[in-house]
């Protein structure tokens, strides 16, 4: 691997004019203790950083790319749409072919809006749910991430955690007065929260798998409370899907469990690499929105015609026959080799579809709080050794790995040799 100098000489300019040197501070790879790459550019499951550096990603923009970076037929589809014009904060038709097909892909969709990030499509979910009870509580789990709006920086999970902070400055106690959170895969505490204040929680909102303390699956116990309780209390159960939307299967996880929430959050992947993300839900719930309801949102690059055109040409291929089940068994197969590699050594995986994470831990972790007794310094080693055998994983213990169509069984067989050597 060639000397990083130049990645150096761009984060010193960098943090001359952007706080800390990065847009989003997991970039700045503090966590593992190294300088953060600047890439160049990008193809298939490679990223090349600008001292001619190049790495098999694992990070894959947080699950963007799962049919690799800068695939033909998506970049063509953007391209086009580029030359007819960028932005027109006018209607376009892409909008509709778009949300015909996320809404196909999910039914509990019936009707749905695009906005420009996760963060806005739970954001505007939440104030949806709240006109629709007229109530004001939101129940979120430790650990769980569904970005950075002021009353959802609790317990959050994700970089957040990375930076050793359960919270935000910056957030008046007044913004979260509203917001309980509860630990994760816990049913005996869910329940006894809703026995004794269930009829005030306008919504609960979750990762149906969480992606943002790492990798952890819920119980099914756990995930069916949350669906019987909210329909018991007439509250509003909000999938939070913008990681595990079309990357678990096309339905996403509501589709792998069987379970049907009220509203649905999707983003990443629906943009096809472009920033997009979703929210939308049963129709009575959706219709709160002006103009035809009272709740307001709005957004001028909202459906913005390239990353919708990138959504539509990335969502046609993700439909093929037998997509997800052959990228499934790859995974499976990734995984059932790696168990093998890390037995006996204080390191766990956990994993569901394509999505991964290995726990330097004593124990295979549940939930936030014991994700959060993982060690970060053997993290760090081998996100380091990892690096310098030429392969980029995500670069926090608190977050996923995944798997894209492109990343064949000759690259895995190098990876989990990578592996075994990274953590001698």
């Amino acid at each position: 691997m060639n000397e990083r100098k130049n990645s150096k000489l761009a984060f010193e300019r960098a943090c001359n004019v952007i706080p800390g040197g990065v847009n989003s501070p997991v970039r700045a790879l503090k966590a593992v203790g190294t300088t953060p790459l600047f890439v160049s550019h990008a193809k298939d499951t490679y990223i090349y950083d600008i001292d001619d550096n190049k790495f098999i990603d694992f990070c894959m923009s947080w699950g963007v790319f799962i049919l690799g970076h800068n695939q033909d037929t998506v970049s063509k589809a953007a391209a086009e749409a580029v030359m007819r014009g960028s932005s027109y904060g006018i209607c376009t038709e892409a909008e509709t072919v778009l949300a015909n097909k996320v809404r196909e892909a999910f039914p509990s969709m019936e009707k749905l809006r695009f906005v420009n990030s996760g963060t806005e499509a739970t954001m505007s979910a939440i104030r949806v749910a709240r006109g629709y009870t007229g109530r004001d509580i939101l129940v979120k789990f430790e650990g769980c991430y569904h970005g950075h709006a002021d009353h959802l920086l609790v317990a959050a999970g994700s970089s957040v955690a990375t930076l050793n902070n359960a919270s935000s400055a910056g957030v008046p106690q007044g913004f979260t007065q509203y917001t309980v959170v509860l630990p994760y895969n816990d049913t005996e505490a869910l329940e006894k929260y809703f026995a004794e204040h269930g009829d005030e929680v306008a919504a609960l909102i979750l990762e149906p798998v969480a992606c943002n303390m790492g990798v952890v699956p819920p119980t099914r116990e756990f995930l069916e409370a949350t669906r019987r309780l909210t329909s018991a209390h007439g509250s509003v159960l909000i999938f939070d899907e913008v990681i595990t939307g079309f990357r678990l299967s096309f339905g996403g996880a509501q589709q792998r469990f069987g379970i049907k929430p009220d509203m649905t959050t999707v983003g990443k992947i629906v943009g096809g690499g472009f920033p997009a993300a979703a929210f939308g839900g049963k129709k009575e719930i959706m219709d709160m929105l002006a103009p035809e309801g009272p709740v307001y949102q709005a957004g001028t690059l909202s459906g913005n015609p390239v990353a919708m055109a990138a959504g539509i040409a990335t969502l046609d291929q993700l439909k093929q026959p037998g997509f997800y089940d052959e990228l499934e068994e790859r995974a499976n197969d990734f995984c059932a080799r790696l168990e093998k590699i890390i037995e006996g050594k204080d390191i766990y995986l956990n994993h569901c579809g394509t999505m991964f994470t290995l726990f330097f831990n004593q124990k295979n972790p549940t939930n936030f709080q014991e994700t959060k007794a993982s060690d970060q310094e053997r993290f760090a080693r081998y996100f380091n050794n990892m690096l310098e055998r030429g392969i980029y994983v995500s670069p926090s213990q608190f977050e996923g790995n995944f798997i894209s169509r492109c990343h064949t069984p000759e690259i895995l067989d190098y990876v989990l040799k990578s592996i075994e050597e990274s953590i001698e």
